[in-house]
């Protein structure tokens, strides 16, 4: 199924962001099957509880994508999956989302771990802030955290929490030179989240996948420029295709 795509979303914003890039994605290539997988709602922040999920839902032989946690999770996947996946790309996806010793260009564990006290105390509260840092450094910054919080699904408060302490946890890492397959990774240069330094690490420690840097855009790029990003995507997987 070299022909379909698996898009997965981020954390607590679900599948709405994702909609403008698969519809500018089929827009372009009327062969290419784009569907979008909602995350797991568990209780669990175990990374092989929401891998054996997602393995059972989602097709083998497909092309994974996602953005952000999606992305790190897509890459785990694929990884898992190897020469079942035809191929891997991320938006927007820190191979650690946390900063560590051996990944810096990240957020600092201080911020994070006041995010997560936040999201324990007032889940939508914290919701809101994290569509806000989604949203910092895209021109109309307010009104593109308003698209994000709006069509936020209601997710329960423990399957938020295993969400973000999930996101804590995970360094795909040794996914992403474990893959084989042709990947692709995407970074906004002006990202509230994910540094912008991370696409260099990343292309230093992968030096045959392909990295790009939006340089004018926030961590919500897919929806800032739905149709830039999915010409970038389509050209990946058309010369994927020609190899």
């Amino acid at each position: 199924m070299r022909d379909r795509l698996i898009l997965l979303p981020g954390w607590g914003l679900g599948v709405s962001p994702l909609e403008p890039l698969a519809a500018a994605l089929r827009g372009l290539d009327e062969h290419l099957q784009v569907d979008i997988e909602p995350l797991p709602e568990l209780d669990s922040s175990d990374l092989n509880d929401w891998l054996d999920e997602l393995d059972e839902r989602v097709p083998e032989d497909a092309w994974l994508g996602g953005w952000s946690l999606g992305g790190m999770l897509a890459s785990e996947l694929a990884a898992r999956r190897g020469e079942h996946c035809c191929g891997l790309l991320t938006l927007a996806s820190n191979p650690s989302f946390v900063a560590h010793e051996q990944w810096p260009s990240a957020m600092p564990g201080e911020t994070f771990d006041a995010f997560l006290a936040g999201c324990s105390a007032d889940p939508r509260t914290t919701l809101k802030r994290f569509s806000l840092l989604c949203a910092q450094g895209a021109q109309d910054a307010r009104g593109l955290s308003r698209l994000l919080l709006g069509g936020a699904p209601n997710t329960s408060p423990a399957a938020l929490m295993a969400g973000l302490e999930l996101l804590a946890q995970i360094d795909t890492r040794e996914a992403l030179q474990a893959f084989s397959g042709p990947q692709l990774h995407l970074f906004g240069g002006l990202d509230g989240l994910v540094p912008a330094e991370a696409a260099g690490e990343l292309f230093a420690l992968l030096a045959d996948v392909e990295v790009g840097l939006i340089e004018q855009a926030s961590h919500a790029f897919l929806l800032e420029d739905p149709h830039g990003v999915a010409g970038a995507i389509q050209a990946f997987l058309s010369e994927c295709g020609d190899d």
